[in-house]
């Protein structure tokens, strides 16, 4: 795992990132790799790639862009490139890491892989973990051994097609669980449909483009849609206007980078596309309730 650090700025781990021959995909014991790796894992940090964190066993509290989720048994964490998160001081944790590139999982972008990266790993209108109970671990702990005899396999011809094949065969079982639980609450899973798939694919482009200040007309060009379908979508499905969702993705990024870095607010601005810092102050402010300087003192 290759650290890549700016002056002022969060750290950001990359796996193999100029390696690109190098497998794009890594399991650990979560026990062994907080021993040797907490001085990295227990301060926020961001990744270039997707991280799974599987607590079998444990207690605790995992922090995941300035919030604090309970761990329990059989807690699952789905962390996304460029997500903040940070384990606790805690290491008396049984479990399983797995880290992996966009690359790896996604080879042709159909349907399966698209919802997949999307739903539990890029959706930010959910919380990033969720609870697998019991019943779904044989089958979970299957996927892991047959990963863990295949990245030992002296013979390595199709590695890269058999590990992709375990990993997604894990994150469906997941997936499928998660919305047996959702349902069970009386939520509606998040499940593929067209307005489903729609509604991520603005959510991606968001997550590209809101730096660039980009007009609603221009995503839903983008998108292939007028600006009212678009409006439509997002009401429909989150009960939100597409500006909103621009304005919350660009506050979030200010937050990461008041909490977690020691940028001045000038610089922060024009890192978010603002030519003038005054009306960046005056944006945040408008949509955050309070100022830059008075969130970063509140959350010190």
């Amino acid at each position: 795992m290759q650290k890549s650090v700016a002056p002022d700025t969060l750290v950001e781990y990359h796996l193999n990132r100029l390696q690109p021959e190098k497998l794009q995909f890594v399991l650990f014991d979560l026990r062994e790799y907080l021993a040797h790796n907490y001085d990295k894992a227990g301060h926020a940090h961001t990744h270039s790639f997707y991280q799974i964190v599987w607590f079998k066993r444990g207690k605790g509290i995992h922090y995941v862009d300035f919030k604090g989720y309970e761990v329990i048994d059989n807690a699952m964490f789905f962390i996304a490139k460029d997500q903040v998160h940070y384990f606790d001081g805690g290491r008396d944790y049984d479990g399983i890491l797995i880290h992996f590139n966009e690359s790896f999982l996604v080879q042709n972008d159909d349907e399966v892989d698209f919802f997949l990266k999307c739903s539990l790993f890029n959706n930010p209108y959910q919380q990033p973990s969720c609870c697998i109970g019991q019943g779904i671990e044989p089958i979970l702990d299957d996927y892991i051994r047959q990963i863990r005899l295949e990245l030992g396999n002296p013979r390595p011809w199709g590695q890269d097609e058999l590990l992709r094949a375990y990993l997604k065969a894990f994150l469906i079982q997941v997936q499928r669980k998660k919305n047996e639980f959702e349902e069970k609450q009386g939520k509606q899973p998040f499940v593929v449909n067209e307005k489903r798939l729609q509604l991520i694919e603005f959510i991606n482009l968001i997550d590209v483009h809101y730096k660039k200040g980009l007009s609603v007309a221009e995503y839903a060009e983008k998108l292939h849609l007028s600006p009212r379908s678009l409006s439509d979508l997002t009401h429909q499905t989150l009960n939100k206007t597409p500006s909103l969702m621009i304005q919350e993705r660009i506050i979030l990024e200010a937050q990461r980078l008041l909490l977690h870095s020691n940028l001045n607010v000038s610089q922060i601005a024009y890192r978010l596309g603002f030519d003038d810092p005054s009306y960046f102050v005056k944006y945040f402010k408008k949509h955050a309730g309070v100022s830059p300087t008075e969130f970063r003192k509140s959350i010190n």
